[in-house]
């Protein structure tokens, strides 16, 4: 089974960056010059995704129009000389066959994932979450071509992990699995749990934003019950789908930037605003100048 397709839940409110999201969607907000989804979608051509299914709501046109051609902007740029700035913008749309749908009621990413079964068919496919930025070591593949690379082994269903500290594991889907002979990151799942206490936590293997599933994952959604605030959960359905099937973690050493939390998408920005040759070294000296005055 090769995997061509993948899924982008885009469709949360985004609440916790409101003023900012009542008019913009969260998967929108810029690092630096460029929106978190874009660096996402890039990600998953860059890994050799053909085709992506963004599942979006109410209010999240903008992800629609920024995709899509601007030839009025083309022009404009064309007109005035920024040739490289419109071979950018004409590049945005040019990668990747995109596709939208409407989740009409916020009943979570179970649901949302479920809105994709007919545009996926019979294929296994990757899930993305359109809020969260996978940084991996540099050298190291992009990472969901990690993932992909493990799919390829095992055929199964993966989901990836890392590990945090003990006490983000409240925070985040948890994995309790067994590892793989002759591999220390391939784990069998056993079950995920979803944000427990740190003394019940299985592990410190937080579910990382990536996964890629077969399309038995339909069949397990369709038969989960709605949990807290009506939704459906994926790690229900995912619990399900390992009683039926082989399902495994991935521990990968890519960061993962989350950027529904303030503080990460801060770190985002900055460090992401550090590496580029036109504004880091000025903003270097402007945090070593900032910082000194602090600390004085």
């Amino acid at each position: 089974m090769i995997v061509r397709k993948a899924v982008i839940p885009a469709a949360g409110m985004g609440t916790r960056f409101l003023p900012a999201t009542k008019s913009m969607p969260k998967e929108m907000l810029p690092i630096v010059d460029k929106p978190v989804l874009q660096f996402v979608i890039e990600e998953a051509v860059a890994s050799g995704i053909e085709d992506i299914l963004i599942v979006t709501g109410r209010g999240k046109q903008a992800i629609e129009n920024h995709f899509d051609y601007n030839p009025e902007l083309e022009l404009f740029l064309h007109s005035a000389g920024k040739q490289h700035l419109a071979d950018q913008v004409r590049g945005i749309g040019d990668r990747v066959q995109i596709h939208y749908i409407r989740q009409k009621e916020q009943l979570g990413l179970g649901d949302a994932i479920r809105l994709a079964r007919a545009h996926m068919g019979s294929e296994p496919f990757a899930v993305l979450l359109g809020d969260t930025i996978i940084d991996p070591p540099e050298g190291q593949s992009p990472g969901l071509r990690q993932l992909l690379d493990a799919f390829d082994v095992t055929q199964a269903s993966v989901v990836a992990v890392h590990r945090v500290p003990p006490e983000w594991v409240s925070r985040y889907g948890i994995v309790d699995g067994v590892p793989e002979p002759g591999r220390d990151d391939l784990l069998r799942l056993k079950k995920l749990v979803e944000k427990p206490a740190v003394n019940v936590a299985p592990s410190n293997l937080a579910i990382a934003g990536r996964y890629i599933f077969t399309n038995a994952i339909f069949d397990c959604i369709d038969a989960t019950q709605t949990g807290v605030g009506g939704e459906i959960q994926l790690t229900d359905a995912m619990n399900l789908l390992a009683q039926q099937a082989p399902v495994y973690a991935l521990a990968w050493q890519a960061r993962r930037f989350d950027i529904g939390n303030r503080l990460e998408y801060a770190k985002c920005f900055i460090e992401m605003a550090l590496r580029r040759p036109d504004t880091g070294e000025a903003l270097r000296v402007f945090l070593k100048g900032l910082l000194g005055d602090a600390a004085g």
